[in-house]
């Protein structure tokens, strides 16, 4: 099975924006077409970063559903230590928790809207693709032969 890393703002974008790339993808997952990796770094910015005022406020889901939402994904999810000592990412030191959780987990793919991640292409053998990019790989590897 593929083994993905998602940014952060891939599971806002999929709960502001139903259909949209990020939305499919979090499909994906709970379909079990796709194993996320998570860590705690990583649950907690997305905690974190829901609650923000704005985006708090585009939601149209009560702090039940969003936490409900959360708890799916911890569970479905292989979660990483995330204790990996990896050189920061220059561009964005803050981004360093997605590739320790990648490189933990032996991730395949890293998926992110981000350009400090999309800009490194790959990191250690493992692919960094934007979400559309991503939903072209997932379509050919489940076309029928």
């Amino acid at each position: 099975m593929i083994r993905i890393v998602l940014d952060t703002n891939l599971f806002v974008s999929a709960l502001l924006k139903p259909g949209s790339n990020s939305d499919l993808i979090l499909h994906a997952v709970k379909d079990e077409k796709v194993l996320l990796l998570l860590s705690d770094k990583i649950c907690d910015e997305i905690s974190r970063v829901l609650t923000y005022p704005k985006i708090r406020n585009r939601l149209k889901a009560s702090d039940v559903e969003i936490e409900h939402f959360l708890q799916l994904f911890r569970i479905v999810a292989v979660i990483t230590p995330g204790v990996l000592d990896l050189p920061p990412l220059e561009a964005d030191p803050d981004d360093t928790k997605y590739l320790v959780c990648a490189v933990e987990g032996r991730a395949d793919f890293i998926v992110s809207g981000d350009h400090h991640l999309t800009d490194l292409l790959s990191y250690r053998g493992i692919r960094i693709v934007n979400p559309a990019d991503f939903i072209q790989i997932l379509s050919m590897i489940n076309e029928p032969r």
